[in-house]
């Protein structure tokens, strides 16, 4: 027994030594959202519940534009795996093309979108102070997803750390410029949310500077970016990253409009359920954060062995990923059972007593959001990983309709009910969250055993 799980603990250390950048990355991002909440909260629970709403509204572009990006990464880590160059080359190039045209048809559509704000039946107050930040926010998609074609290359050839700095850098970047526009230090305006918005586009468009000049400078990537524009495009890699990145954006398009949902049905049952939504919302997604690193891990890891064919390896390799993944998340669980009483106050002007009966409420109602966010640690950690192991076996129809029905068959029509038809409110919508993701992790698992036992089976 001790010996088999030895088979798979050997490979966290490499592990982690992949998936830490991407981590660091997605935390420090998640972190300047966290940094923006409190920043907002102190100006009243109104602010706090635009941005969720402003967030959910471009949240759905973004997951678009991020999911397709991540085709990149497998067709990469294949190539890699064969040694193939000119292929890794082509997928840049076609890819960045993609990704290029991709945010900015994403940025349009939500721009004329927009107005649908008004109609969502959210408070008047909030869409008031969301419309100006969903402008800033909205623009930002071009860079960002532009970004994401250079990031996700860089992580196919196994090299993590680049996305790590670009998103360090980033985040600096717009936790000052939040800091002075926000609340109008120095000589800048006070321009509430949108400054928070501002700060954000400002920060994006840096962000891929950077990474532009890291692949172009750094010797690693010399191979590749030779000759890079000179390189004629062809129709079949446009079709082969558009048959793994559709697929892909579609699943991602359904868990964020899953998560999007609970943001607008706390919306109907007010401000405070909204920011209270919002709280456990950005804590949960701070945990998640390291799930979706080592999902990338999983990406590189099993591509790899797909470029090399070796089955047997690609699936050890992915079960050490599902276990490290669980100590984590069983980790995080006793965490937030812990701490969910106090958790909410990190968001929150308990002095501000014009409003200390919302604060109060909104503590109440988020603290028992938590409970259940403790509880979903698990089955969304699993279910992101094994995700990134069935991308790297560029398998990405059957999981989008796994997503589509833990979701939207599911998991909605619980969160529906049991938030705005009985008593339980937010609490029930995030009932809604628990079932849809424990739906998903199971049947995401089931799918990757039949491909790798298949693929072992018909090889070996």
């Amino acid at each position: 027994m001790l010996q088999a799980l030895q088979n798979y603990t050997r490979e966290f250390s490499y592990n982690l030594k992949l998936a830490y950048p991407v981590i660091i990355g997605l935390l420090g991002h998640t972190l300047v959202q966290f940094i923006d909440n409190v920043m907002v909260g102190q100006l009243g629970t109104a602010e706090l519940a635009a941005v969720s709403l402003g967030n959910s509204f471009v949240f759905v572009a973004m997951a678009i534009g991020i999911g397709f990006s991540t085709a990149i990464t497998p067709l990469t880590a294949e190539a890699d795996g064969a040694k193939d160059v000119e292929t890794g080359r082509k997928v840049l190039i076609h890819g960045l093309l993609l990704c290029v045209f991709l945010g900015v048809f994403l940025a349009c559509m939500v721009w004329v979108c927009k107005p649908l704000l008004f109609q969502m039946g959210q408070p008047e107050e909030v869409v008031a102070l969301a419309t100006p930040y969903v402008k800033w926010v909205t623009l930002s998609l071009i860079p960002l997803v532009a970004f994401q074609a250079f990031k996700q290359f860089s992580e196919g050839l196994s090299h993590t750390r680049p996305g790590m700095y670009a998103t360090l850098l980033s985040n600096v970047m717009n936790v000052i410029l939040n800091y002075f526009l926000i609340f109008g230090y120095w000589i800048f305006p006070k321009m509430g949310i949108e400054g928070a918005a501002i700060g954000t586009f400002i920060a994006r468009c840096c962000m891929l500077l950077f990474m532009v000049l890291y692949v172009g400078l750094d010797k690693r990537f010399k191979t590749y970016v030779q000759k890079f524009l000179r390189q004629k495009l062809q129709s079949l890699f446009f079709r082969k990253i558009i048959k793994i990145g559709f697929p892909s954006a579609l699943q991602m398009l359904f868990e964020v409009i899953f998560f999007t949902a609970a943001i607008w049905m706390s919306g109907m049952l007010g401000k405070n359920p909204q920011a209270a939504n919002q709280i456990a919302l950005n804590l949960s997604s701070m945990t998640f954060m390291v799930a979706m690193g080592l999902g990338v891990a999983a990406m590189i890891r099993v591509g790899n062995q797909k470029g090399r064919k070796d089955y047997l390896e690609l699936r050890r390799v992915a079960l050490s990923l599902f276990l490290l993944i669980f100590l984590f998340d069983a980790v995080f669980c006793l965490f937030f059972l812990v701490t969910n009483g106090a958790l909410p106050w990190l968001y929150l002007d308990g002095t501000n007593l014009a409003e200390y009966e919302d604060v109060l409420a909104v503590v109440k109602m988020a603290s028992n959001l938590i409970v259940i966010s403790a509880f979903f640690q698990i089955s969304d950690g699993l279910q992101g990983v094994v995700l990134g192991a069935l991308r790297g076996l560029q398998d990405v129809i059957v999981p989008a309709w796994i997503a589509f029905l833990a979701y939207g068959v599911f998991g909605f029509p619980i969160a529906y009910y049991f938030g705005l038809h009985t008593q339980l409110g937010v609490t029930g919508i995030w009932i809604g969250l628990l079932s849809g993701l424990t739906f998903s992790a199971v049947f995401l698992f089931i799918r990757f055993q039949y491909l790798t036992r298949r693929l072992i089976r018909l090889n070996f």
